[in-house]
């Protein structure tokens, strides 16, 4: 997580930059995906031990930030793409 933050504020490059943004998402999601992490814990599939289920809930949002996340850096790059064409 500190290298993605790091990356990203001090390289001049744009594009490091965009690639530090997704370092730093990646260990995110990481993080909270081990959160949900549950031992010995059960898919929530009919069953009737309903305290050993684990919570679907933080790993259906982080596939959500996913595709975000997927979404967001190929439009940066577009973008950074466009700028450099302005800029030569």
């Amino acid at each position: 997580m500190v290298l993605g933050f790091y990356i990203i504020v001090n390289d001049k490059n744009l594009i490091k930059k965009m690639m530090g943004l997704s370092v730093l998402q990646s260990s995110v999601l990481l993080f909270y995906i081990s959160l949900g992490y549950v031992k010995n814990s059960l898919p929530p599939i009919l069953t009737s031990n309903f305290h050993l289920y684990t919570n679907p809930i933080p790993h259906v949002l982080m596939l959500t930030a996913i595709v975000v996340g997927i979404a967001t850096f190929s439009v940066g790059l577009s973008i950074l793409v466009r700028i450099e064409r302005l800029v030569d």
